[in-house]
C-alpha cells in the first residue's frame, strides 16, 4: 500500500473537492446544531410566558428533537434522486434547502406578535432542515469518496469528517462569542437572531461555490455503461444488499456514540453537575472539537495504511481510553480539564475511521441510498436515545459516561471481527 501510496498522490484538485464538500457540509452542521446552543432564548421567545419555564424549554427541545426524526425520510428521498440523477445536483439542493430555514428562523417573529404561529412555523423549519441534514452527509461521503483517488479515501473522508465536525466548533464559538458580548436582555430580544441569519447568509454563499464542483466518475461511468437502476434503488437494497445494513449500522452507532460524548453530554455535564459556566464550557469545548478534527485526520490516514477494520476496532479502544481519561478530569482546574478533554477529542477518530468502510458496502448503483437508509435511521435513534441515557449514567455516577464507552468499545472490537471479511465494493 505505501508504494501506491506514494505513486498516486493527493492533488490539489483533490483538495479542492473536499473543501467544497467540507465548506457547505460544515455550514449545515452549524445550521442544524446552533438551534441546542440557544434552546433556552428560545424557549422564551417563541413560546407563551404562561406556560412555566421548564415546560418551554422541554418544548423547545422537542422541536430540536424533530429535525433528527425528519432526517431518515429526507435523506431517503435526497438518496433516490442522487443515485437516479447525479450526485452533484443533490449536493447543491441540500445546502439550499438547510440556508432557507436557518435564515427563516433568523427573522422569524416570536410568540409575542404573531401567538401559535410562531412555534408552528419553527417545527416546520426544523424539519426542512431535518430532512437537508439527512440527504447531505451520506451524498457528501460518496461525493468525495468517488471523487477521490483510491489509495487515499480514507484520508479525502477523515478531511470531510473534521470539515463537519467543524460545524460544531463554530457553533460553539458563536454562542461563546454572543455570551461574551451581549447582555441576557440583548441576547433575548435581539442577537440571538445573529447566528441564524449568518448561517442562512453563508449557506447560500456555499450553494453558489458549489457550482464549481463536477459529477464523480462513478457516476458518470454508470450513466455511460446504462448501469442506473430503472427501479427504486431503495426497492434494491432490500431484495440485494440488506445484509450490508448491520455492520452500517452498528459502525454508525460507534460514530453517534463518539459524537454525543465528545460534542453534546459533556458540555452539559459540565455546566449541570460541575458547575461550570456556558462561556468557559464553550471555549473548552471549542478546543477540544479542534483535536476531534486532527484526530479525524489522522485516523482517515490509518485507514489507508493499515487498513479500514484494523483502524476501527484501534479508535474503538482509543475511544474508550480518552473517555476515561476525560472522566477523570470533569472535576479538575480547567487546564486539567482541556488536557483530559481535548484527548478525549483526539481519541475520537472512529468519527472517520467508519464512513471509510460504509462507502464500501453498497455498489455504486445504490451506494447513496443504502448509506442513507441504514446511516440516518440509526442516527436519529441513537441520538435520541444516547444523550439522555448518558446524562442519567452521569447523575447515576461520575464514571457512568466512561462505562457506556467501554462497552462501545466491545461493541466496535466485535464488529471489526466478525465483519472484516464482509463483501466490499470497489468502484
Amino acid at each position: 500500500m505505501s508504494e501506491q501510496l506514494q505513486t498516486v498522490p493527493f492533488s490539489l484538485r483533490d483538495y479542492r473537492i473536499v473543501a467544497l464538500s467540507v465548506l457547505g457540509g460544515a455550514l449545515e452542521v452549524y445550521d442544524f446544531i446552533i438551534f441546542v446552543f440557544l434552546s433556552v432564548t428560545i424557549a422564551d421567545v417563541f413560546f407563551p410566558p404562561s406556560v412555566p419555564e421548564w415546560l418551554r424549554l422541554v418544548q423547545s427541545l422537542v422541536i430540536f428533537s424533530v429535525g433528527y426524526l425528519a432526517r431518515p425520510l429526507g435523506g431517503i428521498v435526497i438518496a433516490h434522486f442522487a443515485d437516479k440523477f447525479g450526485r452533484k445536483h443533490m449536493f447543491n439542493f441540500t445546502v439550499l434547502f438547510m440556508a432557507m430555514p436557518c435564515l427563516l428562523i433568523g427573522v422569524l417573529p416570536g410568540y409575542a406578535t404573531i401567538g401559535i404561529w410562531a412555534p408552528l412555523l419553527l417545527l416546520l423549519a426544523r424539519i426542512v432542515q431535518g430532512a437537508a441534514l439527512g440527504g447531505e452527509v451520506p451524498n457528501a461521503w460518496v461525493f468525495v469518496a468517488e471523487h477521490s483517488p483510491k489509495p487515499h479515501r480514507g484520508y479525502a473522508l477523515g478531511l470531510l469528517q473534521a470539515g463537519l465536525t467543524l460545524g460544531y466548533m463554530l457553533a460553539a464559538l458563536t454562542a461563546t462569542l454572543l455570551s461574551r458580548n451581549v447582555s441576557d436582555a440583548e441576547l433575548q430580544q435581539w442577537a440571538w437572531r445573529i447566528p441564524f441569519i449568518i448561517g442562512g447568509i453563508f449557506g447560500f454563499i456555499s450553494v453558489w461555490l458549489r457550482q464549481w464542483l463536477s459529477e464523480t466518475p462513478v457516476f458518470i461511468e454508470l450513466q455511460q455503461q446504462q448501469q442506473l437502476l430503472q427501479k427504486l434503488p431503495l426497492s434494491a437494497v432490500f431484495r440485494q444488499h440488506k445484509y450490508a445494513a448491520l455492520p452500517a449500522a452498528l459502525l454508525t452507532a460507534m460514530l453517534v456514540s463518539a459524537v454525543v460524548m465528545t460534542v453534546v453530554v459533556t458540555p452539559i455535564a459540565l455546566q449541570k453537575f460541575y458547575g461550570m459556566d456556558a462561556a468557559t464550557t464553550f471555549e473548552i469545548s471549542c478546543i477540544a472539537i479542534l483535536f476531534l478534527n486532527v484526530g479525524c485526520v489522522i485516523a482517515g490516514k490509518l485507514a489507508d495504511l493499515f487498513g479500514r477494520w484494523q483502524t476501527v476496532a484501534l479508535y474503538s479502544v482509543l475511544l474508550a481510553v480518552g473517555t476515561s481519561v476525560l472522566t477523570l478530569v470533569l472535576d479538575a482546574p480547567p487546564k486539567t480539564l482541556l488536557l483530559g478533554y481535548a484527548i478525549a477529542g483526539l481519541c475520537s477518530g472512529i468519527i472517520s475511521a467508519v464512513p471509510a468502510i460504509v462507502v464500501q458496502l453498497f455498489p455504486p448503483a445504490v451506494k447513496v441510498t443504502g448509506i442513507s437508509l441504514v446511516y440516518n435511521l440509526t442516527y436519529s435513534v441513537c441520538s435520541s436515545i444516547m444523550p439522555l441515557a448518558l446524562l442519567a449514567l452521569l447523575h447515576a455516577h461520575r464514571w457512568g459516561m466512561a462505562v457506556f464507552a467501554w462497552g462501545m468499545m466491545l461493541l466496535g472490537l466485535a464488529t471489526a471481527y466478525l465483519f472484516r471479511h464482509v463483501r466490499r465494493y470497489s468502484d
